[in-house]
């Protein structure tokens, strides 16, 4: 994969982990990220300290999400709909038209970034790392293997 394309995937990722993370653990979105193209950490605020059973899982559950090889998808709304329907915590308030990405059913939030085409482009997702950031901080460090669910 070139850089960009390891980008695209990273980025299409963190939706999934959004989600998984939501879902599994009751977090809202991500409160900080730094996306590269070999590596990438995520910042979430929890209820409890991630123990290294609950990263075991989050991982498995990513890697089930990208092996369903959802589509990724873009339409527009306006602002209001967008308000209405929407997180719209990291959209900028002069924003009118707003950009949604939706990854299946899984994920349907407002995003500016470039994404794959659907999931199972992405290839094998593993965290590499975690620490907590205090008692309700958790930090997860990952990176993606291949693509088409190939190893590196």
């Amino acid at each position: 994969m070139t850089s960009h394309e390891e980008l695209r995937a990273a980025h299409s990722t963190e939706h999934i982990l959004n989600a998984v993370m939501q879902r599994g653990f009751g977090t809202g979105r991500s409160v900080e990220t730094h996306l590269g193209a070999k590596k990438s950490k995520v910042d979430y605020c929890v209820r409890h300290p991630l123990s290294e059973d609950d990263v075991r899982a989050i991982e498995a559950a990513v890697n089930d999400e990208i092996a369903r090889d959802l589509p990724v998808t873009t339409f527009e709304v306006s602002r209001a709909e967008a308000d209405e329907r929407y997180d719209m915590g990291k959209v900028p308030p002069s924003a009118e038209t707003i950009r949604i990405v939706r990854i299946g059913e899984l994920d349907v939030i407002p995003c500016i970034g470039d994404h794959v085409e659907r999931t199972g482009q992405i290839g094998r997702f593993e965290i590499v790392s975690f620490e907590m950031k205090g008692d309700d901080r958790a930090r997860l460090r990952f990176r993606l293997h291949g693509d088409e669910g190939g190893a590196e």
